[in-house]
């Protein structure tokens, strides 16, 4: 059985194959790390990251998978859920493309190309993601020639995969929620605070 490590914990590949019990505790760990990893990134955008998530950006979120990725706060949440749920590689293929394809020097290509295919798409891919056997077939003969849309079919399969899948898990968690409350009540107290501060220049106002 292989081992693996993640932050201290003990991981275990094939783990269909642990006795009932081994899979309980294996399940619970990795939703307590996941909840754990969730919790920390993602309190963090209301505290330390500059500039400042706001509310209206936050709920923007809602309004399309492009919106969510279009923004800088939105892709550090979104990247830290993945993380939480094991699944980073989706996200981190999808921004290895997007660099690849800005890649200026046609001589450094090839050499990229075989580290991102090596990494996501190949049999023994580290960190490999979910895609059709034609679209694995078609990507490996686009590296014989490398050019900036290479990569392109498989990025586009995993895009709409996260889109359909990965997104709407992301709304619907219990993180997101509580980001979005948490900046509701920020806001609110902005408010009252600014109503507080402005009150006392009417009051002495002279009346007409």
């Amino acid at each position: 059985m292989d081992v693996y490590f993640l932050s201290g914990f003990t991981m275990y590949r094939g783990i269909t194959g642990l006795p009932n019990t081994c899979l309980e505790r294996a399940k619970r760990l990795k939703a307590c790390v996941g909840g754990f990893l969730q919790r920390q990134d993602l309190s963090s955008l209301c505290r330390y990251r500059k500039p400042r998530l706001t509310l209206e950006e936050c709920l923007m979120w809602k309004v399309s998978f492009e919106k969510l990725l279009s923004s800088k706060h939105g892709l550090y949440a979104f990247r830290s859920f993945l993380v939480s749920e094991f699944s980073e590689e989706n996200i981190a293929f999808y921004l290895a493309c997007e660099d690849f394809k800005s890649t200026k020097s046609a001589a450094k290509m090839p050499s990229k190309a075989k580290r991102i295919y090596e990494e996501f798409i190949g049999s023994e891919a580290p960190r490999e993601v979910n895609i059709d056997y034609e679209t694995r077939d078609i990507t490996q003969a686009n590296l014989k020639s490398p050019t900036a849309s290479c990569f392109d079919m498989a990025q586009y399969r995993i895009y709409i995969l996260m889109e359909k899948d990965c997104y709407p898990r992301f709304l619907r968690s219990a993180t997101y929620r509580n980001l979005v409350n948490q900046l509701k009540m920020k806001s609110a107290k902005a408010k009252t605070k600014k109503a507080i501060a402005i009150r006392p220049a009417h009051e002495e106002e002279e009346p007409k």
